[in-house]
């Protein structure tokens, strides 16, 4: 499993979480601030299947609004999610 960190534009959170809701990928928002993209931003919380990450990224990168040069429309992070069971 995979655990994917969007930061991304407020102004498209809406467009990018009804994507990934209606391409069935998990998402859980949280309002964020900070440094990453200077502006108004939002968490996303994405789980995935390691094989479902590539379409992750491209819902991000059509849904993202392009930006001015030298500014991101998202910082990723992929992650590695462990799955632990109690025995």
């Amino acid at each position: 499993m995979k655990l994917i960190y969007a930061i991304i534009h407020e102004k498209d959170s809406d467009d990018v979480t009804e994507a990934l809701i209606n391409n069935n990928h998990s998402v859980t928002r949280m309002a964020s601030t900070g440094g990453f993209l200077r502006y108004g931003n939002v968490t996303l919380l994405i789980g995935s299947e390691p094989h479902q990450v590539e379409q992750v990224l491209a819902l991000l990168k059509t849904h993202c609004s392009p930006t001015p040069p030298n500014q991101h429309a998202a910082t990723v992070f992929v992650l590695d999610m462990p799955i632990y069971s109690k025995r």
